[in-house]
């Protein structure tokens, strides 16, 4: 089984590859997912790393608070998006 982790508070140099070898360390990552603003697609500071599960724990017990590039990052377990209503 995987985790979808949520990571909030990353600095906007922050890269995938530089989120993917922060989580690394705690077991394999599966996918690391940056958000950026759809209309300037500039970085919005957050993101979601996927990890096997207990890879995924380890992550969030000693990175959530932790410093990244010179912020502390929020690391928890990503809750589902809630539904959206239809727009006609």
């Amino acid at each position: 089984m995987s985790k979808n982790i949520y990571v909030g508070n990353l600095p906007w140099s922050a890269t995938e590859e530089e989120v993917r070898n922060a989580f690394g360390a705690y077991g394999e990552v599966l996918s690391v997912k940056l958000v950026e603003d759809r209309e300037t697609g500039r970085p919005r500071g957050f993101g979601f790393v996927e990890m096997e599960d207990q890879g995924a724990m380890e992550a969030i017990e000693n990175l959530d608070g932790s410093d990244f590039g010179g912020r502390a990052i929020k690391v928890n377990e990503a809750r589902p998006r809630p539904q959206r209503p239809q727009r006609w």
